[in-house]
């Protein structure tokens, strides 16, 4: 059983940056390939970003590639998004999920544990 920790959310303006963290409790992390997905209110869940077990394979969605950076730290059981200029529509609740023995996927079907989710809110 795997039990994930997002952290880091907040209110910010548009333009300015903040970094999510998810902590991973529970399972070997090396085995996880870990994911970020947002929701915003009454919108379906939608894929952010993914990175491999090894952190060598990352995938972003195109609404934010080129400004999100995903990343994760092994020793520290912790996967990173951070995010820069954003958008007011980037204004969601963000998750963090883990697939176990994934490569990093886009679609939630594939992961098997999911955090309770951060706010972040991006004022115009």
């Amino acid at each position: 059983q795997v039990q994930l920790v997002e952290s880091g959310g907040g209110l910010v303006q548009a333009g300015g940056s903040l970094r999510l963290s998810c902590v991973a409790f529970g399972g070997a992390f090396r085995s996880l390939a870990m994911g970020w997905f947002r929701q915003a209110t009454g919108k379906e869940r939608e894929f952010v970003a993914a990175i491999g077990w090894s952190g060598g394979s990352t995938y972003y969605a195109d609404s934010v590639k080129g400004r999100f950076t995903i990343s994760r730290d092994n020793a520290k059981n912790t996967v990173y998004l951070r995010m820069n200029s954003l958008k007011p529509e980037d204004t969601a609740v963000y998750y963090c999920a883990a697939d176990v023995w994934g490569g990093g996927s886009n679609r939630m079907q594939e992961y098997d544990y999911w955090g309770q989710g951060t706010q972040v809110t991006v004022s115009s």
